[in-house]
């Protein structure tokens, strides 16, 4: 199969990924705003599909390829990069409004903090493409494509979209069009496709890393989702009878409901 019609293809699944996040600006096209009750269950249901698609696709994938402790290990080395990524940036504050007069010195900050998020989402689709063309799976436009790799790109693009809710809220805020909401909601996933391609490229050089590709994208997923997401909606939630906590319920249960049977075909 030719390298760079692969890459190629990875990229665009990322690319497709990214561009969903700016579905979650479009609401905006329709209502001023979006009720607390409603973002936190969409919080919830994007930590239900990130944790299910972890678990059920890329834990059980990893446990195929591997061994328990070269998943364990890729875990653990998942989870360091986002702590490190988030101890390098810790303190740095940045202003919606000023993205608009943003000069290349805080759009390399902007790219810098958005990449914690999304890059090891794109990791997580890229690993998922390792058995690209190598028989199996489903055949789309040529291309024998594994049904991890189906999977992991749903889940991935509908995660993005409250992701891009909540990016365009604060935006939304002060007084930034809708079409420039949908822009700079793509434009914070943008590392995923560029993570995709980085970690098809590795896992296809290096297939003995398989494994810890697998542990490496789970546990920075699920690290994000403990650390960030449900933290976030339990803020969003403090005003909410009980803080929150039955729509954020709900929503995970929504979104486990929407991937497990998907990990299961």
């Amino acid at each position: 199969m030719d390298q760079f019609a692969a890459l190629a293809f990875v990229f665009i699944a990322g690319l497709i990924t990214a561009i969903a996040t700016g579905i979650g600006a479009l609401p905006f096209f329709f209502v001023s705003d979006v009720s607390d009750r409603w973002n936190v269950a969409l919080w919830g249901i994007a930590s239900g599909i990130m944790v299910s698609a972890s678990l059920f696709g890329l834990v059980l994938e990893g446990l195929a390829n591997g061994t328990p402790l070269q998943l364990g290990v890729g875990l653990l080395a998942g989870v360091a990069l986002v702590v490190v990524a988030h101890y390098i940036i810790e303190g740095a504050e940045v202003n919606p409004k000023k993205y608009e007069e943003a000069d290349f010195r805080k759009l390399l900050l902007i790219l810098g903090i958005l990449t914690v998020h999304s890059f090891p989402e794109g990791v997580a689709v890229g690993v998922s493409f390792a058995d690209l063309g190598l028989g199996g799976g489903v055949e789309l436009f040529g291309f024998a494509v594994p049904l991890l790799a189906v999977f992991m790109t749903i889940a991935i693009s509908i995660h993005n979209i409250p992701e891009g809710l909540a990016i365009s809220i604060p935006l939304r805020t002060m007084n930034v069009s809708n079409w420039k909401l949908v822009w700079w909601a793509i434009f914070s996933s943008l590392p995923q496709p560029i993570g995709a391609v980085i970690a098809f490229y590795f896992v296809r050089i290096a297939r003995e890393f398989l494994p810890f590709g697998f542990g490496f994208a789970a546990g920075a997923m699920v690290f994000l989702v403990v650390t960030e997401f449900i933290p976030e909606a339990l803020e969003l939630g403090k005003r909410l009878p009980r803080g929150g906590k039955v729509e954020l319920l709900a929503g995970l249960s929504a979104g486990f409901a929407i991937m497990i049977p998907l990990a299961f075909i």
